[in-house]
């Protein structure tokens, strides 16, 4: 059984105007484990079904970011390789973070997508244009969601929320039918 967004889904129209994507990484773009070595070094597993689908929102002139609690050169390395527009890493206040994004890249909450998973990403899911979750989200965000994926945290999630957005514009299917190519 899957989970039920909180929230009525924008219409079509409402989802056009979103020209960036932000994703919370930890629980969105991970499963949410964090496995060291014995060294201490982190690692994390993030799926490529995501970075296609962050490929093909760029191809569509979609912008994107990273918004996480937590830091990590990995996660940093991961946006450098998926050219991501605006990361911000390390930072609890998701808000102020939010608005400061807002700022840099000129836009206005109505214009951005906003996946998140736990009760940090809270106060972006409430302002963001369009706010999704993923199935295994804390309920207090089930509750704030517009659109839960099909495909846990880790396992396609943006992916979904990318496809969402780009069936929106009607673009989707001009991806499919390039396979996924140029």
């Amino acid at each position: 059984m899957s989970a039920t967004p909180g929230r009525e889904r924008p219409d079509d129209s409402a989802l056009r105007k979103i020209s960036f994507l932000l994703l919370d990484v930890d629980g969105v773009l991970t499963d949410g484990r964090i496995h060291f070595d014995f060294e201490g070094r982190e690692y994390k597993s993030f799926h490529v079904h995501d970075a296609a689908g962050i490929v093909y929102w760029h191809r569509a002139g979609g912008r994107s970011g990273f918004l996480s609690g937590r830091g990590g050169e990995i996660v940093e390395r991961r946006a450098r390789d998926l050219g991501v527009h605006d990361v911000v890493l390390g930072r609890v206040d998701k808000s102020k973070a939010f608005a400061e994004v807002l700022q840099r890249q000129n836009l206005t909450p109505d214009q951005v997508a906003y996946v998140g998973d736990d009760l940090l990403d809270l106060p972006v899911l409430r302002q963001a244009g369009f706010a999704a979750t993923v199935p295994e989200a804390r309920r207090e965000v089930l509750a704030q969601a517009q659109f839960v994926t099909e495909r846990s945290g880790g396992f396609g999630a943006a992916r979904d929320v990318i496809e969402e957005l780009l069936r929106a514009r009607g673009v989707w299917q001009n991806v499919v039918d390039k396979d996924g190519r140029p």
